[in-house]
């Protein structure tokens, strides 16, 4: 065999070596991208709060859980602060419909409807707002119209700003545009729901309420004996 010869055989085996570490690279690389979304939806699962967990299984119509917004805050462990969830989410359809699809679905999950005396709601509201409570967690469920059904410009007809304030109309135009003789579109249709989670333990109004004495209001109590008829012939003292 010659020099040249000897060259080339190991030109070859050169490039032979380059590409099977070019297939092993890319074997790592596509190994590690399909393992990294098991492992990646693994840690989600393990790091997401529970309750949002059960929220997203409940049995409600997809039209009555659109545009999920989610906010959280305070400590899983209560440590100073108890964990408080929320989510907000829009229906397409209406706040009765949507309240008994929302109520309906937590009694299939296992929460139970409560509601302690004067405080659920915690203030008049509007709409449909109910209490429950599920182990160690108590929920609260309000299902109302969207803030725009409140709006008193909702559904008036729009006005055309070239118009003339008589009333009369141009003598150079032909029929107006449709759009200026209908009112204005009402695009406020279904509701907003909102969904609050507490612990039952940081729950404030599952806490027995304490009696408070009158003496502490700064009132005089009622004479317990209003109707004795001794009380006239008692003298007073001089």
């Amino acid at each position: 065999m010659s020099t040249f010869d000897g060259a080339r055989s190991e030109v070859r085996r050169q490039i032979r070596e380059k590409k099977r570490l070019r297939l092993v690279a890319l074997a790592l690389v596509l190994v590690a991208l399909v393992a990294a979304v098991p492992v990646y939806m693994g840690i989600r699962t393990a790091t997401r709060d529970p309750v949002f967990t059960s929220l997203d299984s409940l049995a409600v119509p997809a039209w009555a859980a659109e545009q999920t917004v989610d906010g959280v805050s305070g400590s899983r462990w209560c440590l100073i602060d108890c964990r408080f969830r929320e989510r907000n989410v829009e229906s397409q359809r209406s706040p009765v419909e949507t309240a008994q699809a929302y109520q309906q679905a937590l009694v299939a999950d296992g929460w139970r409807s409560w509601k302690p005396a004067g405080y659920c709601p915690e203030q008049p509201v509007e709409g449909s707002y109910t209490c429950w409570q599920r182990d160690e967690l108590t929920l609260d469920l309000w299902v109302r119209a969207p803030a725009c059904a409140a709006d008193p410009l909702r559904g008036r007809p729009t006005v055309d700003p070239t118009a003339d304030p008589s009333g009369a109309p141009p003598e150079s135009a032909g029929e107006p545009p449709a759009d200026q003789q209908l009112p204005g579109t009402d695009e406020c249709d279904g509701s907003v729901v909102s969904v609050k989670v507490r612990n039952a333990i940081d729950d404030e109004r599952l806490r027995p309420q304490p009696s408070i004495d009158p003496s502490f209001t700064g009132e005089d109590p009622d004479p317990i004996f209003t109707d004795d008829p001794l009380q006239e012939l008692t003298p007073s003292p001089s």
